[in-house]
């Protein structure tokens, strides 16, 4: 028996948004990077993330050890977008007296 040697593509899409998910789930790249960053192991990974296989998850955590530097550019390409969009919508919705606003309309409707 001869044992084939292939190699595998890393299980990451990129979704119509540019984000990367792992696999055919809804779990992103920059969720992954985190939690192993964090100290997690592949097996913590994919209890906290079932939906994940535990393959894909060592797929993607060895992706990211031989790219670090382009992962981490990834991320915080990712994260200037999450920004910019944090001051669109609270520019959009002042955030200052939120919670007046609605315990106000929460007494309107009681009334």
């Amino acid at each position: 028996m001869t044992l084939a040697i292939a190699a595998e593509p890393v299980p990451l899409e990129f979704t119509a948004d540019g984000v990367l998910r792992v696999g055919k789930t809804r779990v992103t790249l920059d969720t992954v990077v985190a939690v192993f960053q964090q100290g997690a192991t592949a097996e913590e990974i994919v209890y906290r993330y079932p939906s994940l296989n535990l393959a894909d998850v060592y797929s993607v955590i060895a992706f990211y050890l031989n790219h670090p530097q382009e992962v981490e550019a990834y991320l915080q390409q990712r994260q200037q977008q999450a920004q910019e969009v944090r001051k669109m919508n609270e520019a959009r919705f002042d955030p200052q007296g939120l919670r007046d606003r609605l315990l106000v309309r929460k007494a309107q409707q009681e009334t």
